[in-house]
């Protein structure tokens, strides 16, 4: 199987592939300031050995696109870094009985390299219609099996017979992931865990049958979100399957069929048994911990403080252990000594994508990135963007008197930042201001300056339908959650009418669940009460309501799955509703869609569906202007900014 897999690698050795081609854009107007946020932010990760006996670690850190990166262990050097084409991240890495290693792409590809080699190939989608892979597992024989979003499915993987879909078909019929596998080479069975709202399989990869485990007490959980299988003595060999919500691990023992535990507290990114079974080596809460799995976990030993979580283990012949920390630290402990060494990774920095951006009230363009978190600030006059590490992914902003206020994924946290002092989150700038259970996401801001409030609206978690409209006071510092006042919706516009907030609704949840309504409302809100005043449809059949602006005839634009409403807060009416351009079939969900600005030209602009255009604001006629955008903002002298993936854009409006 190596064989084949280097004749492959020699086919695309010296293959270039470029961007596809786009358009020249008029620099006069059009200028691109470039990256604005950088991670350092690993993922996957694995130990594996080269063909001359080299012990390697390979990991992926985050970016557009990610990139693979392997060290050799004792020298700790950099040996590997090289991208993943069209993938920004990869969760799992996993070396299959050939010695092949393999990467699930956050595009749904999957990707091999030979451990040792400078290569690293794509090996295309692995199944039509699933754009992101989570975990891997090897089989047998050089097979490898994958977990796959938004289908829930497995996939089988052999370099001489391609891909197969292994139950040809959804584990769970209405669910959207498959989160974690494992696989138990004794009996050659395969273990799945799906999300969001738990199910755990064996499944027999022979025949596709497959059998239900998780106990009905279990089943009100989110996710099976990680499964690791140890040895254990006289073939008592045990799956550990960590549950999400809640980081409770179960122990099942594959021999009897019993659950034998529940843990909490322990990371499950990586565990590693020893091959008698007498032990198991894991982390939690930091620290490096032992202990005999057929033994209640409450007699763990604790080998070392302050270690990290642990993303990958490897158990050398020796009995030393190794690990690579989630912080990118390299761990060598020796039991027989009981010498613990650490030794941290270079990683290389990779530019992530802008995910929100703001107008602050210092008058820069802040911005908050994608995943692995942090914050920039850019100043037009100078060019010149401070880099602000620290929150986790800012989902949306909106400014107060001098105040930013931060909606960060996950769990639907708050926060505050005064932009007259420095920014230092451990001493409270950005201060946190409180969180919503079951919500997770906040997009929509909406600012009452005259009430010295922010008003914010939320997407559940996963699994969940509903969001909540939140009230910040600025002046009392309390916050307020109201239920969404649309049953099973959740909150995808806000505005504030100086009388009531408009709130636009959007049939989404969280991930993993299918909306339960056909359209969105439009309604009115008292920020006070939490009364819901009045409510209608103004665009039959869309999916979201979002991009509300206030234009100078006091009515309030908005956006509805390509058209456009106009509304009057007055009269409590649509005015007028116009298609604008064709929007795309639902997916999966919509939480954001359209951004709108009213230009001091006079003009509105905008972005949607990966499109920069142009609104007349009398005769409403549509104008596209570039390709590849999306958000929008303006600062004090009317440039626009917007962003491509990881840069930041500005046009010039003349």
């Amino acid at each position: 199987m190596k064989f084949f897999l280097r004749k492959l690698l020699v086919v695309f050795c010296g293959l270039v592939v470029l961007p596809k081609a786009q358009a020249q854009l008029d620099t006069t107007r059009f200028t691109n300031h470039g990256p604005q946020l950088f991670a350092s932010m690993i993922q996957g990760s694995v130990f594996a050995e080269a063909e001359d006996g080299r012990l390697l670690v390979y990991t992926v850190v985050r970016g557009e696109p990610a990139h693979l990166l392997g060290y050799d262990v004792q020298t700790r050097q950099l040996v590997l870094d090289q991208p993943l084409q069209d993938a920004d991240g990869a969760w799992d890495l996993a070396q299959a009985t050939d010695g092949t290693l393999y990467a699930p792409g956050a595009n749904g590809s999957l990707f091999a390299h030979v451990p040792g080699t400078k290569d690293v190939i794509d090996l295309g989608i692995a199944l039509e219609g699933e754009t992101y892979l989570w975990n891997l597992t090897p089989g047998k024989n050089g097979e490898v099996f994958g977990a796959t979003y938004p289908g829930c499915r497995v996939f089988r993987y052999h370099p001489a017979d391609g891909f197969s879909d292994l139950a040809e078909g959804p584990l769970v019929e209405g669910e959207n992931y498959v989160r974690s596998l494992a696989y138990h080479a004794q009996t050659g069975l395969l273990y799945a865990g799906v999300g969001s709202r738990a199910h755990l399989f064996e499944i027999n990869p022979e025949t596709g049958e497959k059998r239900g485990m998780l106990p009905e007490k279990y089943k009100g959980f989110e996710f099976v979100y990680g499964l690791e299988i140890v040895p254990g003595k006289d073939g008592n060999d045990r799956l550990f399957i960590l549950l999400i919500n809640g980081g409770l691990t179960l122990v099942y023992n594959l021999k009897t069929g019993l659950f034998e535990q529940e843990i909490e507290g322990i990371d499950m990114r990586a565990i590693v048994g020893t091959p008698d079974g007498s032990s198991v080596f894991l982390t939690e809460k930091g620290q490096l911990k032992r202990f005999d799995p057929s033994d209640s976990f409450q007699q763990a030993v604790v080998i070392a403080e302050e270690v990290g979580t642990a993303n990958a283990f490897y158990l050398s012949e020796e009995g030393k252990v190794f690990l690579l920390t989630s912080d990118a630290n390299v761990v060598a402990y020796d039991p027989i000594t009981h010498v613990l060494v650490r030794e941290g990774l270079d990683i290389p920095g990779q530019p992530i994508p802008i995910h929100s951006l703001q107008l602050g009230p210092d008058g820069r363009i802040w911005s908050g990135g994608y995943l692995a978190g942090g914050n920039a600030a850019f100043d037009p006059i100078t060019g010149e963007s401070a880099f602000l590490p620290g929150m986790e992914q800012t989902e949306g902003m909106s400014v107060l008197d001098d105040w930013i206020f931060f909606g960060v994924y996950p769990h639907g946290r708050f926060y505050k930042y005064h932009t007259k002092s420095p920014w230092e989150l451990k001493n409270g700038n950005p201060q946190y201001i409180g969180q919503i259970e079951n919500q997770s996401r906040a997009f929509a801001h909406a600012v009452l300056p005259d009430r010295q409030q922010v008003v914010f609206g939320t997407i559940p978690e996963y699994g969940k339908l509903g969001g909540s409209l939140v009230r910040y006071d600025l002046r009392n510092k309390t916050m307020v959650s109201f239920d969404s006042p649309v049953e099973k919706q959740a909150i995808s516009g806000l505005a504030y009418t100086g009388d009531y907030v408009l709130v636009g609704t959007t049939i989404s949840g969280g991930l993993g669940i299918a909306p339960q309504t056909s359209e969105a409302k439009l309604l009115g809100w008292n920020p006070e009460s939490g009364e819901k005043l009045f409510e209608l449809i103004p665009v039959p059949g869309a999916a979201a309501l979002t991009g509300f602006i206030h234009m100078p005839d006091g009515t309030i634009w908005g956006m509805g799955d390509g058209q456009l409403f106009v509304f009057d807060p007055k009269a409590r009416e649509i005015i007028s509703v116009q298609k604008l351009y064709d929007y795309p079939p639902f997916g999966s969900h919509v939480w954001r869609s359209a951004f709108l600005i009213l230009h001091n030209d006079g003009n509105v602009y905008g972005t949607d569906v990966g499109k920069l255009f142009k609104l007349d604001p009398v005769t409403k006629t549509y104008t596209k202007l570039v390709e590849n955008a999306g958000l929008l903002v303006q600062d004090r002298e009317g440039t626009l900014f917007f962003r491509r993936k990881t840069d930041l854009w500005s046009l010039r409006v003349d």
